[in-house]
């Protein structure tokens, strides 16, 4: 009897954990239109995650399967200064490469480690995926450091490609990519709204 009482509350724990753990990761979608000057619009799906989903995780545990989890494997390369294995989550590696050894070179190491480490912090946070097609934008919230007074907020984003379950940074022009551009314009000039 108290054999079974153990195995039971550890199934009764698994399942709470297991509970918990996916509402930590859980996204709401929704379907949206952006009207754009002029009479056009965007349509697009909006995906908005819990603050936590954002944050760091081990590197041993991700893989590029979601946006989301590839912007965690490039930040977290990028903040160690690793430019070799974030250039090859790129769907243009070699131009990636070659951008991110030059901004390295521009602002030194340590700053370069420092940027990338930002997206981690609790003070900046994930705004929202935006998706069209197979292509997805990451719009984050980042908090700018001034020289006086608070930090000024910005809205940066990452662009990323599906291609075959696989999820790559978005490095090559194209007409969708144009278009989630527009959606992070509107986010920076407050057309809408975190």
């Amino acid at each position: 009897m108290a054999l079974n009482l153990r195995v039971l509350h550890g199934k009764l724990a698994l399942t709470l954990f297991l509970l918990v753990a996916g509402a930590a990761q859980a996204q709401t979608e929704e379907a949206r239109t952006l009207a754009i000057d002029g009479g056009a619009s965007v349509a697009y799906k909006l995906r908005r995650y819990p603050p936590e989903a954002a944050r760091a995780a081990d590197a041993k545990v991700l893989a590029p399967k979601s946006a989301l989890d590839t912007a965690k494997l490039l930040n977290l390369h990028l903040s160690a200064g690793d430019i070799e294995e974030a250039a090859l989550l790129s769907n243009s590696p070699r131009r990636r490469y070659e951008e991110l050894a030059n901004f390295k070179k521009t602002y030194g190491d340590d700053e370069f480690k420092r940027v990338f480490a930002e997206y981690f912090d609790a003070k900046n946070n994930l705004v929202a995926e935006i998706v069209i097609d197979n292509r997805s934008l990451l719009v984050w919230r980042l908090s700018v450091p001034q020289k006086s007074g608070p930090p000024t907020p910005y809205y940066a984003g990452q662009y990323f490609v599906d291609v075959d379950g696989r999820f790559f940074v978005d490095d090559v022009p194209n007409d969708v990519r144009t278009q989630l551009r527009w959606v992070l314009e509107a986010y920076r000039s407050g057309k809408l709204a975190p």
